[in-house]
């Protein structure tokens, strides 16, 4: 498969300082990835965005906004550094390029190991599936994951127990990528810390949450946007009808990325997601094969709607002070989409995407996939 068409000419890199002032950005009270390149885009620094940020959330109704302290920010950075690992921005040279086409890419990873396998998405293919999985299902994905590696592809998953573990194993000489779901020092189970230790030393380890971060509940499915993201497709192998690897799948689908699926047996409730998958018209596959004939051609990546854009600087008091009444009236617990409010409120985007961006930032605005927000 060739790189060439996919690989992104990376920006320059961020200068210390550039890198902490991000740092405090993104630890900043309701900023999150949107929010974050929205601040950018509008103020055209993260030190800019900062000092924005106040007036920002008191026009959307806060009083006060926490905004992380410098001294915090540099000691996340020192802990990062003293786990090995290196934080990497948004468009710097080893910041995956498939990650940076997503719509809520992370403005800041931390990345221990081989950063080099992970910059080019044409070689990445994304492998989930059941934690408790079969004996037959777990050496099916530890040998598809050795015969794509022996492709020159690489296998990126979660590193759970279960298929992940298995994926990893079998994809270790060639290189694999495992994203966390917590810290880069916190591999999650404790079960895989020697999976973990190997694959720091061969493949790559790839984390959103700060260093120390433990994992919980919530961060998986952010965890699982980032593993579809990294790849062209998603190889899911044995999967409940409720379970994290169909939220990969669907997030790989919202991404433009390949949905491919290994056939079970119907009598094996781990595999009813994961056949349902091919029922709704995923690729099937018994073999690497399979995998490399349905990526190979594929060599763009879509780039999702951004629905915030650039603010723009023509969304001034005057047209703001009275729109806000109305975009709040238009607002409401039900996710609605941007392009929808911009319609029914008769406004300007600059003047929509500004004031949902106040909102954000006085955390009275949720954000849904598919370019969609609510009220909270």
């Amino acid at each position: 498969m060739h790189a060439e068409s996919l690989y992104r000419e990376p920006s320059r890199d961020l200068s210390e300082a550039e890198r902490v002032d991000w740092l405090r950005l993104l630890r900043s009270e309701n900023v999150g990835p949107v929010t974050f390149f929205a601040l950018l885009r509008r103020y055209g620094s993260a030190a800019e965005s900062l000092s924005a940020l106040p007036t920002l959330a008191r026009k959307g109704g806060r009083a006060s906004l926490r905004i992380a302290p410098r001294e915090e920010a540099e000691r996340e950075l020192d802990a990062t550094r003293q786990a090995g690992a290196r934080l990497i921005a948004h468009g710097e040279r080893d910041y995956p390029s498939g990650l940076a086409a997503i719509y809520d890419a992370p403005p800041l990873l931390s990345m221990r190991g081989r950063t080099d396998i992970g910059a080019d998405p044409s070689r990445v293919v994304a492998m989930v599936g059941a934690r408790n999985a079969s004996g037959v299902g777990a050496r099916f994905a530890r040998t598809l994951a050795a015969e794509l590696g022996s492709q020159g592809l690489v296998v990126a998953s979660g590193l759970a127990r279960g298929i992940d573990a298995a994926a990893h194993e079998g994809a270790l000489a060639s290189g694999t990528i495992a994203v966390l779901a917590g810290g880069i020092d916190q591999p999650y189970p404790a079960e895989n810390k020697a999976l973990y230790d190997a694959i720091v030393n061969q493949g790559l380890i790839i984390a959103e949450q700060p260093v120390g971060t433990e994992a919980h509940a919530r961060h998986f499915p952010r965890r699982n946007r980032l593993i579809s993201g990294l790849s062209m497709g998603v190889v899911v192998v044995e999967a409940a009808l409720r379970s994290g690897s169909l939220i990969t799948a669907r997030m790989a689908l919202e991404q433009g990325r390949e949905v491919l699926a290994v056939p079970g047996s119907p009598l094996d409730p781990r595999c009813r997601g994961s056949n349902n998958l091919l029922r709704e018209g995923a690729t099937l596959v018994e073999n690497a094969d399979d995998v490399v004939r349905a990526l190979n051609g594929l060599r763009t990546l879509r780039e999702p709607a951004d629905g915030y854009g650039a603010a723009g600087p023509s969304a001034n008091e005057a047209e703001l002070e009275p729109a806000r009444a109305r975009i709040v009236g238009l607002l409401s617990p039900t996710p609605l989409a941007v392009d929808e409010l911009i319609r029914q409120g008769r406004l300007t985007p600059q003047v929509v995407l500004t004031i949902l961006l106040e909102l954000e930032l006085a955390g009275r605005l949720q954000r849904h996939p598919g370019n969609q927000v609510s009220l909270l």
